[in-house]
């Protein structure tokens, strides 16, 4: 006899890992949704120095990250909790606000994959509403808030499609919905955003209760694998948040490294400068090439290719570059020009061979 499990598991997605390639083949990695640039030599620094007390436990509250993050945002340090990520606060903003079957959580779709994840994992229901030109329709968001809703995810740029709405229709959205209802600005692509009317889900949410945002250290800055994001947003949300958080889940040396990376604005401010440059010059060329790329506010591009999504991924796989593959459309990480410049090659002898194809 097995152990007696909960019987709604198999409805809940699993993270989809990442196409394997042979171990002949050295990749180029255009598919993990990362800076191809390391962290800043000034978290280099503080990383080596604080791991050397690894032996201890950190502070499990976050205690001087939250405080220089709180200076930064000009706010107070009880709107300002660190998770491991800001995927693990994904996960527990839905743990927070849903307990029953009938909560739902709402999103746009295609988004983030962790949001129905972490929905189900709450036991709430899942609603998601079709992205418009690969756009957040937020009206078509409005309009699908119920009775139920205890939750709303709002991916500002949206992974995967690049795309993002400027503040003031943002805040149109949250005005219209009840304030009743937690809404979530997920900013993880926030430094890469170069947009006359810029989202910031801290300023919109500093006086509106019902607003959460979310960001990251792991894109712009660099440190992916260290895993530490933070929350800035009412008080009440953020003690909830602490009431559910994992202890000790952000390390000593993720805190460090952030730490160092928040003290480094000019050159995180180079580095997503040439980001920005480097993903409309790649853009640029694949809309000459004839690939549909939605203008992008985020570290990476969207083809949306349909049905030949799929097949354009195991093409880039044989040819040595992987990128991530979502069935109607394909994410491009923007890397360095000369990884750049291999993706380009190749999707320019890619269109060809498709296009030899249809015409046959």
């Amino acid at each position: 006899m097995t152990p007696r499990l909960r019987p709604d598991l198999h409805t809940i997605p699993t993270y989809v890992p990442r196409l394997a390639l042979p171990d002949s083949i050295d990749p180029i990695e255009l598919a993990g949704n990362e800076t191809t640039f390391g962290p800043l030599p000034s978290a280099l620094e503080a990383v080596s120095a604080a791991a050397a007390g690894s032996n201890r436990y950190q502070d499990n509250r976050s205690g001087e990250l939250v405080g220089a993050l709180a200076d930064v945002l000009a706010v107070p340090r009880d709107r300002v909790i660190a998770g491991c990520g800001s995927v693990s606060l994904c996960h527990n903003l839905a743990l927070i606000t849903c307990g029953a079957p009938t909560d739902e959580v709402l999103m746009a779709w295609r988004s983030f994959e962790t949001y129905p994840i972490a929905a189900r994992i709450a036991g709430a229901r899942v609603v998601q509403v079709p992205l418009a030109d690969d756009v957040h329709d937020l009206d078509a968001m409005a309009a699908a808030v119920t009775a139920n809703t205890r939750l709303v995810f709002v991916c500002n740029p949206n992974n995967p499609t690049a795309t993002a709405v400027g503040r003031a229709e943002l805040e149109r959205f949250v005005d219209a919905v009840p304030p009743h209802v937690l809404v979530c600005i997920d900013e993880a692509y926030l430094e890469f955003l170069r947009m006359p009317d810029r989202p910031d889900g801290v300023e919109i949410g500093r006086n509106r209760p019902n607003v959460v945002a979310l960001r990251t250290f792991s894109k712009a800055y660099g440190l992916a694998s260290l895993r530490v994001g933070y929350a800035v947003g009412d008080p009440a949300v953020i003690a909830a948040l602490h009431r559910v958080h994992v202890a000790f889940s952000v390390g000593r040396v993720a805190q460090a490294a952030a730490l160092a990376s928040l003290a480094a604005p000019g050159e995180l401010r180079r580095r997503t400068d040439a980001v920005a440059a480097e993903r409309e010059r790649v853009r640029d060329a694949l809309c000459a090439l004839g690939y549909p790329v939605p203008p992008s506010q985020a570290n990476f591009l969207w083809l949306g290719l349909a049905d030949e999504a799929t097949s354009f991924t195991v093409a880039a796989a044989e040819a040595g570059i992987r990128v991530a593959d979502y069935g109607e459309g394909v994410r491009v990480t923007i890397g360095t020009p000369a990884e750049n410049d291999a993706f380009l090659t190749f999707a320019a002898a890619w269109a060809r061979t498709a296009q030899q194809c249809r015409s046959a």
